[in-house]
């Protein structure tokens, strides 16, 4: 048995589950008020399944919005599935959960990124939660700060 305690595998596993759960409500009951994701994924991750043509115009990596139209949201124990319009043209996307690089709800300045180190195969979590309050249209946007853990690691 291992001496150390996988921090890393655990906040993955933590982190992923809450937006397998997110998705889960939103799939059920819709995105409650001005809530709206954008998700950015590696597109050449293993099990995501997207059109040809958004594969060549996004050979590493894509950003989804889900605001104002998305249809067949699936929420599944290994990733999602979703029905996007691109240019009036219906897409159908798989993301698995482990493609996924950052999910962002800007109405809330809430974000999670998951980051890739060189020099090991398990990815290092860097998260951001901040202030509820919603941002108007009037005040310009602003980013939220992400905060790394490796601060905080030996």
């Amino acid at each position: 048995m291992s001496q150390d305690i996988d921090y890393g595998n655990l906040m993955h596993t933590a982190m992923r589950g809450l937006i397998k759960q997110v998705l889960t409500d939103v799939s059920n009951t819709g995105l409650p008020g001005a809530h709206h994701f954008f998700i950015t994924f590696d597109t050449r991750q293993p099990g995501v399944e997207l059109a040809d043509w958004l594969r060549e115009r996004y050979p590493d990596e894509m950003t989804i919005v889900m605001q104002h139209w998305f249809e067949n949201l699936t929420v599944g124990d290994e990733g999602f599935s979703i029905t996007l319009n691109f240019g009036d043209a219906p897409e159908v996307l798989y993301i698995p959960y482990l493609a996924i690089k950052t999910f962002v709800d800007p109405s809330v300045e809430f974000g999670l990124r998951f980051e890739s180190n060189d020099d090991d195969s398990e990815d290092d979590i860097s998260e951001e939660i901040a202030d509820s309050a919603p941002e108007t249209e009037d005040e310009p946007h602003q980013d939220a700060d992400i905060v790394s853990l490796d601060s905080f690691r030996k």
